[in-house]
């Protein structure tokens, strides 16, 4: 099998509709012209593990436990441990604090990777590292499939995504200064060629 490249892993993408251009509101409050949603390419199973491979090769070295930051990352997380022999577990959050539930546990000393599907501010893996840094936990780096970061993630780990797609943001007023055809008057709404729409992440 033909390893994925750039232009691969952004065909795939497109041709399942998962880069979306419009006008969308991230959870940080920030605006953006383009959302990607790796999501409508994972809900293929053949898909998620030829991606996995790729994003397990990108770190050679053992690893025991693989760490999905969010319900978003969780399904190629999961793929990638497959692909890694290692185990699969995920985060979630009590009163905003970000914890292991389920009966997980990471020993001390056993290597972590961070699995995303797209990394943009870096927040959620920033948790996520401190969280396995508690348990001892070596981090190995964080793997993900787009990497949309624009700065210094200041991780002090290797992170390595299948493609770079740097996020442009802009706060609510610029947005919508600078989108005069641009109407904001529904949530959860997916723009179409006939419109621009605000679409809540």
């Amino acid at each position: 099998m033909s390893k994925l490249g750039k232009f691969d892993v952004v065909g795939l993408l497109q041709e399942h509709g998962a880069i979306l251009n419009g006008h969308f509101q991230i959870p940080s409050g920030f605006h953006t012209q383009t959302y990607i949603q790796p999501s409508m390419v994972l809900q293929y199973p053949h898909l998620a593990q030829k991606v996995a491979k790729e994003m397990a090769a990108k770190f050679p070295q053992e690893v025991n436990v693989v760490i999905s930051p969010s319900v978003g990352s969780m399904s190629i997380g999961q793929e990638v441990a497959r692909v890694k022999k290692a185990r699969s577990i995920f985060t979630e959050k009590i009163n905003g604090v970000m914890v292991l539930k389920r009966d997980f546990k990471i020993s001390e000393g056993e290597r972590v990777l961070v699995v995303d599907d797209v990394l943009n501010t870096g927040r959620l893996c920033g948790e996520a590292i401190n969280l396995a840094r508690g348990y001892g936990a070596k981090i190995v780096g964080v793997a993900a499939i787009v990497d949309r970061s624009t700065g210094d993630l200041a991780f002090n780990v290797p992170v390595r995504g299948l493609i770079s797609y740097p996020l442009q943001l802009y706060p609510r007023t610029t947005a919508r200064s600078a989108g005069r055809n641009c109407r904001l008057p529904f949530r959860g709404t997916i723009p179409t060629a006939r419109n621009n729409r605000e679409f809540h992440f």
